[in-house]
């Protein structure tokens, strides 16, 4: 079977106990493996109401939609993708730095590094810390070798299984089937809003933001997280948490 009609990773590969769309446990995870206390994670509670998104500290810098995999996504993505060869990018002149997921479940992990990898984000990467040396590693490397070194750094695999046991909720097992899934928006050093997304064939370009847009500006909304919800066909599971500084 083809990666694009079904990309998600084999039975047997690597899993990970999914990670609950909880800021502060993400916030956690980022700080341990390195992130600047300067930013933290933060609950967007709308996207549609100006007066709620007031609360998320500006500009964020990354956004992080948790969405169903639903008939009509896949029907979506399925058309989109049908002639896009497969991403082969590395080096530093990437536009952005995109990972391929093959751990299974690890969606939510692989959005925090796509939004910590990019853009002006990465300059909040402490150095001499697991960030910083899986960033430095993963530029020169193509998307299979950098799926690879994220299967064999152990940091990555023990913060994420101790986060993902400190949720809100009961955490499911690492290998149960689960249809919700996570996607990253971020503005690139050049303007574009990129959808990074570990499911996908690669990096997409979703559009040039205005000079001052940050992700969750008016543009940065329609081009992304407004058209899952208007593939949403009545099923209402979606979460957003933003990126940003931190309010303390």
């Amino acid at each position: 079977m083809s990666s694009t009609t079904n990309p998600d990773p084999s039975p047997g590969s690597l899993a990970f106990v999914p990670l609950e769309a909880n800021p502060e446990l993400m916030t956690s995870l980022l700080h341990k493996l390195g992130l600047s206390r300067a930013l933290q994670i933060h609950d967007v509670y709308s996207i549609t109401e100006p007066e709620l998104l007031a609360f998320v500290p500006r500009p964020a810098l990354a956004l992080l939609l948790v969405f169903p995999v639903s008939a009509v996504y896949e029907s979506a993505r399925l058309a989109e993708d049908a002639d896009v060869p497969e991403y082969t990018g590395s080096g530093s002149r990437e536009p952005v730095l995109w990972f391929k997921q093959t751990i299974r479940n690890a969606c939510g992990l692989m959005g925090l590094l796509h939004a910590v990898s990019n853009g002006p984000a990465r300059n909040f990467v402490e150095p001499n810390t697991p960030l910083s040396t899986l960033i430095a590693s993963s530029i020169p490397l193509a998307p299979a070798a950098r799926s690879a070194l994220l299967e064999r750094t152990p940091e990555l695999a023990s913060a994420h299984a101790e986060a993902a046991q400190q949720g809100a909720t009961a955490a499911p097992d690492a290998r149960d089937d689960v249809d919700l899934h996570y996607v990253c928006f971020v503005r690139g050093d050049d303007g574009t809003l990129w959808e990074l997304d570990g499911r996908r064939k690669g990096p997409i370009a979703r559009g040039r933001l205005p000079d001052g847009d940050d992700v969750l500006s008016q543009n940065a909304l329609l081009w992304g997280p407004l058209k899952f919800l208007d593939r949403a066909a009545g099923d209402m599971r979606f979460s957003c948490v933003a990126l940003a500084g931190a309010l303390d």
